[in-house]
Parts: C-alpha cells; structure tokens; sequence
C-alpha cells in the first residue's frame, strides 16, 4: 500500500499537530509527543540486553501501532513484531514489515481467512491457537490461498486469559497442526501479562517462577511427544530478566519499554529503584496546554478523558512537583497549582497512566529533539480493529 501524501492525509480529515522544525510551544495540543533521544536510549538498552542474555526481542506493537516506530526496533535488532488484533498486522504486513505474529486468538472464520492471506504480501506470518478445533479452520484458510501459517500453542501461565491449562491439551493441538496441511508447529505462546505490573520486585519474582515452571513443563511434554518448540515466546516490560534467565524463553515480546508510562513508574527493580529511573525512561508524554485559571490554586488544561486513557490510573506531570494532575472530564484536565505558576497556554508534559490505549486515541506522535520539531509518525493502527 502506497504511504499516503499530505493531501491525500488532508482529504481524509487528518489534522496535523505540528511540522518539522517548530519548537514544543508551537505544537497543537493534546497531542502525543516522543522524546527522540530518549526513545533511542530505550531502544539501544532492550537491544544490547537481548544481544547480552543471547534471546530474541519481537517487540509487542499494540504499544505504538505505527510502522516507523516498528522499523526503528527491527533496526535495533528485533527479529519481528507482535500484533494483538488481526487489523494491527494487516497494517504492518503492508507496510513491509517482515515477520508478524499475532499474539491473539481470532476464531471468526472471516478473520481467520484474511489472515491466511497476509504471507502473499511477503511477510512471515505466525498466529496463536488454544483449541484443537481451531486447527481444521486455519488449515483449510491456509489452503485456500495457498500460503504457509507457523502455529504456536498458546498456554495459559497465570495470567488467566486464552491459552490452555495442561500439556496435556498441548501436545494434543501441536499434534493436530504438525498433520495439518498449510500449517506448521512453531512452538509455544507463554506470556503473563498480569505480572508485568506486580510492583513488589519479590512478588512479582514469585509469579515469574510460576511461570517459567508452567512454561518449561509444557515444553518437556512437548519434546517427550516427538514436537520440540521452535519458538517459546513471552514476557513483557515488567519481566522480561525473569523470562531472558529461564533457560527456557526463545524471545521475548515487551512493548512498553519504548515509551514507559506511569503506571510502570511503580514497577520496582531488585534494589528497589523504579524501572523508570534504574533503567528505560520516559520517552512518551501527552503535551497538554493550560486553557483556564479561573481560580487561583487551580488550572485547566485540554487534555482529558478523550486524550488518554484512565484505566491504570492519572498522568503525572513530568519534571515539575509543584503542580498535580487532579481529576479528567471529556475534555478537560484539572491541576492543582497552589502557588499559581501555570499560566495561559503553557504547555505540561503528562506522562499517561498507562501507554498503549493512550497511543491508540491519536493520530500522530511527534517526534522531538530538543525542543525541535524533527519528524512526525503517523499511528496507522491505532482504532478498535476489525
């Protein structure tokens, strides 16, 4: 798919937030910006920690779902990405990506069919089955426009989700893809998604384990059936050192490191420091501008519900302790600001709650050097995917 011009964008009601080579003050807001030389401090630690502990990084992109954000990470290493909705890897399969796997399950048999078509574009194409009569309707899907799916088992390993219980029920789907034509058996998914923010380094050590136990045993029954794991994939930005050391884990799938939210501010390493501080840094931030100070200890800026999402709770204002982020209606933003130092149209830089929903409500990041204006990515994406 041709990447679309600025007209083209324009007719199709795009706004743009900013241009290249305007300052910070400049840029439109609410609108999500990316600290450039952050991000890239982000992407070189994930990258030499991989090349160090000797595993795979395929990079979870339901964080950005933005192709040029994908790009950087292959460029820094990444094997491939993930996708969690079948309209994220149709984006990036057209987008030349090389290698996707849609870390999901889709049973519909209209999605299952449109991504049996997905390897035509070139693109290596990996999916996800907890149920063995899944098997037969992404066999005869692969068939029909004759294209190749690797297949990984998905268990559930604590997090409560998809995925099945037992190796049992394991070896049983792996056995029915390996003789299923069109597919191949390419190993296991084992992510645990709920652990990723056990903020309690001990706690979240114990969930690991439990894990890595649960994982490691449906990989012994695996190869004690004659199907050895290919692929034993899993562990996110909160655990990905517990996942790397396992012995276990051939890649591992963290999104979040990239940009950091405030909700993996809390997530705590070893030796007690935030994952934020000891380690990635905040590279996201929803630039909001001050609209109202009608009261004296209290202003108002544009970005609210509609900017951002609330689920892991309220942004932090990044670099100032004098001012708090209160409370969030539809559109606005409320700031406690007791000695009165905000000012109209000031600009704040939040740190989101949570990242990856937040991203999936613009249309643009904008990327900064500085206070620089240095390129603009746009989150093709982003929406609640078909």
């Amino acid at each position: 798919m041709p990447e679309l011009t600025e007209d083209d964008l324009h007719a199709l009601g795009y706004l743009f937030p900013a241009r290249p080579g305007m300052t910070e003050a400049e840029v439109q807001t609410p609108c999500l910006i990316v600290d450039l030389d952050a991000f890239g401090r982000n992407l070189a630690r994930m990258r030499d920690f991989c090349a160090t502990a000797g595993i795979a990084l395929r990079p979870h992109a339901k964080t950005h779902k933005c192709p040029e954000i994908a790009r950087h990470q292959i460029g820094h290493g990444a094997v491939g990405i993930c996708c969690q909705k079948l309209s994220e890897a149709e984006h990036f399969a057209r987008a030349g990506l090389p290698d996707i796997l849609l870390a999901n399950e889709i049973r519909d048999p209209v999605k299952i069919d449109r991504l049996a078509q997905l390897p035509k574009l070139g693109t290596r194409i990996s999916c996800c089955l907890d149920d063995p009569e899944a098997v037969a309707v992404f066999s005869a899907a692969a068939q029909r426009h004759g294209t190749d799916l690797a297949c990984l088992v998905e268990i559930d390993c604590g997090a409560g989700r998809c995925g099945v219980a037992t190796p049992e029920t394991a070896v049983e789907i792996a056995r029915a893809i390996a003789a299923a034509p069109g597919l191949r058996f390419d190993g296991i998914q084992a992510y645990q998604g709920s652990m990723q923010h056990i903020y309690d380094h001990a706690a979240r050590a114990e969930a690991a384990e439990a894990a890595i136990a649960q994982t490691r045993a449906v990989v012994a029954a695996l190869a004690a059936a004659g199907l050895p794991c290919r692929t034993v994939t899993g562990g996110g930005t909160g655990s990905f050192a517990f996942e790397a050391a396992s012995g276990v884990y051939t890649e591992l799938q963290c999104g979040s490191y990239i940009f950091m939210d405030a909700d993996y501010g809390k997530v705590l390493d070893a030796g007690g420091e935030r994952l934020d501080v000891a380690g990635f840094e905040n590279a996201l931030f929803l630039l909001t501008s001050v609209m109202s100070h009608a009261k004296p200890d209290r202003a108002v800026c544009d970005a609210g519900l509609k900017a951002q999402s609330v689920d892991s709770g309220l942004p932090v204002v990044f670099g100032r302790s004098d001012v708090t982020y209160l409370a969030c209606s539809d559109e606005h933003g409320e700031i406690a600001d007791p000695a009165g130092a905000l000012k109209i149209n000031d600009r704040l830089r939040l740190v989101p709650g949570h990242c990856d929903p937040t991203c999936n409500l613009h249309d643009w990041y904008v990327g900064l050097r500085g206070d620089r204006v240095e390129t603009l990515w746009r989150i093709t994406a982003r929406g609640p995917g078909l």
